[in-house]
């Protein structure tokens, strides 16, 4: 059995015996559940769960971080007067291989402030990015790759 299903039991059977099923309720079993395996990780082979868990956690900061910034950035694009501004579509180079993982990037690099996924290439290859300001690709290919694209290999590889 899955250790996530394991966990999702335990904060069920949490909330059966505190009566209750309020979201809050079986989030804080859920924890808790979270909690009690990690504290007997290596008798049940669990080792692997929570380091995931803590890199996809990882991986929402850093976006939480990265759409402060780049909402930042814009924000002062936009209201400087005089906008020098280079529009333009890029061309990323993907060291992802999975529908998955290129999809989560597509759609981060999106939800971005500023930058915008247009394609894949048909070879799975290439990510085609539109940035708001264009005038240094290769400063945003370095940002993206060592951002995004490393957090997401370090969580779901």
């Amino acid at each position: 059995m899955s250790l996530f299903l394991i966990n999702v039991l335990l904060a069920l059977a949490w909330a059966a015996v505190t009566g209750s099923f309020t979201f809050l309720n079986l989030a804080f079993g859920f924890v808790l559940a979270t909690g009690a395996l990690s504290l007997i990780r290596e008798q049940v082979g669990s080792v692997g769960y929570f380091s995931r868990a803590r890199r996809v956690i990882s991986l929402m900061l850093l976006f939480v971080y990265e759409l402060i910034l780049s909402a930042w950035k814009v924000a002062v694009l936009v209201l400087t007067p005089r906008m020098d501004l280079k529009p333009g579509i890029f061309a990323y180079p993907l060291k992802l291989d999975r529908d998955f993982e290129i999809t989560l990037l597509a759609n981060l690099i999106t939800l971005t402030p500023g930058t915008l996924s247009v394609d894949v290439s048909d070879d799975r290859r290439f990510l085609y990015v539109h940035a708001i300001d264009c005038s240094d690709p290769d400063s945003i290919r370095r940002d993206i790759a060592e951002g995004f694209e490393r957090k997401i290999m370090e969580a779901f590889h």
